[in-house]
């Protein structure tokens, strides 16, 4: 499964366009000027792209590159980047995740943590169920002794709408097994914030 192989269905970006047509005029726009002519058929691609993650399987992910392995001290993957739409007003939220697992006999593909990372966040979501759903996908689907996911993030409905405040960010944090222990948690935070950029 290729994250980068997205095919946009011309169809649904057919029946998304109408609807974007509609609303510009609603906005008192004039779809039919030359800047917004193709602006329509252009949102259709995009939104299909920024949601693609609906259609994509995380586990089968993880499981297409598994591998058999007695080591089982944190493996951490940090400053993963993210894109993802807030589900109450579609407005981008973006950051970077990091995730840690305690492995229990077997390993995965490090480029596949970021690839679950990237199929839950092309949902329309919200900061605090991204980071539950990352933890549970990889809890279930490795069985490892425990794993913890920290987001942060910046979301553009504070920033441009709203409250207004530019420099806020928003960090979650979800874990299990192993990282129900406070030293466990330390040394991964440790690891995230003290390691080099």
């Amino acid at each position: 499964m290729d994250l980068q192989a997205f095919t946009p269905s011309d169809s649904l970006a057919d029946s998304i366009a109408a609807n974007v047509d509609a609303t510009l005029r609603l906005l008192g726009e004039n779809p039919e000027r030359e800047g917004l002519k193709r602006t329509p058929r252009r949102v259709g691609k995009t939104m299909q792209f920024l949601t693609k993650g609906y259609h994509e399987d995380p586990e089968a992910i993880l499981r297409s590159a598994l591998f058999e392995e007695d080591y089982r001290q944190m493996v951490v993957v940090r400053d993963i980047e993210f894109y993802s739409l807030c589900e109450h007003h579609m407005l981008p939220f973006f950051g970077k995740a990091h995730v840690a697992y305690i492995p229990n006999g077997r390993i995965t593909g490090l480029s596949k943590i970021a690839r679950v990372v990237d199929v839950f966040a092309r949902r329309l979501q919200v900061q605090e169920r991204l980071t539950t759903e990352i933890k549970d996908c990889i809890q279930r689907t490795l069985n490892p002794l425990g794993v913890m996911v920290v987001i942060e993030a910046e979301h553009l409905c504070m920033q441009m709408r709203g409250v207004q405040k530019q420099h806020s960010h928003t960090v979650t944090s979800d874990f299990t097994g192993a990282f129900n222990r406070k030293e466990t948690r330390q040394e991964f935070l440790n690891l995230i914030l003290n390691a080099p950029k």
